[in-house]
């Protein structure tokens, strides 16, 4: 929220974006836009005003998550096993996208162009925070050379969005996850 908005603006927006954040938390990414601005007592045309697209919405509300995730990859970047640390750290992605329904959705690929408008900050946000601890593994052998991080955020948003309707969406994930790392082969 730009500072130099007027006070009502200001208001309007804090109001906004903690009606999104409940009306997310309990109908996840597909959250009625008309909802949350008839919540929040204000007009449609308001809520677009501040958040243009649904994707701007999702990310607002999933900002102080994604600065979360942000920082324990700062904090796992210098610790022991650089292969582990990048697996725990992506086990918090999963997991943080479990719990905050629409996380998985503010964090998928769409296409769109990479204007200002639909750029996909939360993406931009984990990419550049994972990439440290991409290159390590990376540079110690323990991934693949070719992998990057939006191969690993794009085979998240896939494993959230496929199990966030079961029954025990975390475990199902969980497991989904840990068969993408150690593959099909069967463990000696």
């Amino acid at each position: 929220m730009p500072d130099g908005q007027r006070a009502d603006a200001r208001r309007n927006y804090t109001r906004i974006l903690a009606v999104a954040e409940r009306e997310v938390a309990a109908h996840g990414a597909g959250a009625s836009l008309e909802q949350i601005a008839r919540t929040a007592g204000v007009g449609s045309a308001t809520v677009r005003r501040h958040f243009p697209t649904r994707r701007a919405l999702l990310e607002a509300v999933s900002r102080e998550r994604i600065e979360a995730l942000r920082v324990r990859a700062q904090e796992l970047t210098a610790r022991g096993d650089s292969r582990e640390a990048l697996l725990e750290w992506l086990g918090d992605v999963v997991t943080y996208s479990i719990s905050a329904r629409g996380l998985a959705a503010a964090l998928a690929y769409d296409g769109a162009q990479a204007e200002p408008v639909h750029e996909n900050s939360c993406s931009a946000t984990l990419e550049e925070a994972a990439g440290p601890l991409l290159r390590r593994a990376v540079r110690d052998g323990t991934v693949a050379a070719d992998v990057t991080v939006v191969d690993l955020i794009t085979l998240i948003v896939g494993i959230v969005l496929a199990t966030e309707h079961h029954p025990d969406p975390a475990v199902r994930a969980n497991r989904l996850f840990r068969l993408a790392v150690a593959g099909l082969s069967p463990q000696d």
